[in-house]
């Protein structure tokens, strides 16, 4: 494979993720009635774990041969890591969701961006900057912003906590994940995390029973469509993605997901996040800028004058 189509994939597939993570913040918000944190993240990690194997025993039926599993401690580093991403994320996301619109879940969530840069920078060798620190600073203002008292005249706090705490969740995942990829392949790593969050999650099997007696039709489909599209394929393309980029510029390519999850939930469920909200994610995506966005040399800036002169 060349290294321009390797790099048109890698796009692509990161695209699709950050389609369906959007959507996931909407259908995770619109089954949330008939459906509860706990209950929902069991069902999704559950049909997402039965999307994944059947994906990798197609793979191993052409090639002849199961996936090679980790060892030792590589092997309880992915476990670990699969915990904490798929199952502990999941639950966290969800329940921010009870209580904040699912605009306001995204635009908290979409913090991590500066925490991966951060992590990327200390643990992985990425670079560290000192302009990091100011970005780091001018997102966590607009953390602050989304936090304050909105329209309703006071701020659920344990949304916003619970919003930072999957912010928080997603950018360790992250940068786990980075160099796991370098010895296990982006469908079996993706497959052994999705199944130690339903693991995870089977503490709140009795409640999914009782729950899918009584849930409408569409909630279930919901369910499952957040099992299959925005966990097995969406997780998997991320995977994809990540393992031929850096940690620090892939998530923030997320930044795309809270604006298309605002406008989603605006036409299909009638949300819009308070203004200071979309204050607060302005200037969070300032910060996640400030702290990526690469600074133009003054060589590159001269030669670009000259050239616009002559």
């Amino acid at each position: 494979m060349t290294r321009d189509r390797s790099w048109l994939l890698a796009i692509l597939a990161m695209a699709i993720t950050i389609v369906l993570w959007a959507s996931a913040f909407v259908v995770v918000r619109a089954v949330g009635h008939d459906y509860s944190s706990g209950p929902m993240a069991l069902g999704r990690t559950g049909v997402g774990s039965l999307a994944l194997t059947a994906i990798v025993l197609i793979r191993a039926v052409r090639r002849r041969a199961m996936p090679a599993l980790p060892k030792g401690r590589q092997l309880l580093i992915a476990l670990a890591w699969g915990a904490a991403w798929f199952g502990l994320y999941n639950l966290a996301l969800n329940e921010a969701e009870v209580h904040l619109d699912a605009g306001t879940t995204a635009l908290l969530v979409n913090f991590a961006p500066v925490l991966v840069g951060v992590l990327a920078g200390l643990f992985l060798g990425e670079g560290f900057p000192a302009r990091l620190m100011a970005g780091l600073a001018v997102a966590f203002a607009g953390v602050c912003l989304i936090a304050a008292p909105s329209w309703t005249g006071h701020t659920n706090l344990i949304g916003v906590l619970l919003g930072l705490a999957a912010a928080v969740l997603y950018a360790v995942a992250a940068v786990v994940q980075k160099p796991l990829l370098r010895s296990i392949d982006a469908l079996t790593l993706t497959w052994i995390g999705c199944v130690i969050g339903a693991i995870v999650c089977l503490p709140f099997v009795g409640g999914l029973v009782h729950e899918l007696g009584r849930a409408p039709l569409a909630s279930t489909l919901g369910v499952v469509y957040l099992g299959v599209f925005p966990t097995a394929i969406a997780f998997l393309t991320w995977g994809y993605a990540l393992s031929r980029t850096s940690a620090g510029k892939l998530a923030s390519s997320t930044y795309a997901v809270p604006a298309l999850v605002v406008l989603v939930s605006w036409f299909a469920l009638g949300e819009v996040p308070a203004p200071l909200a979309f204050v607060g994610g302005a200037v969070c995506l300032v910060g996640v800028a400030i702290a990526t966005l690469p600074r133009r040399s003054r060589g590159a800036t001269g030669a670009a004058a000259r050239q616009r002169h002559s």
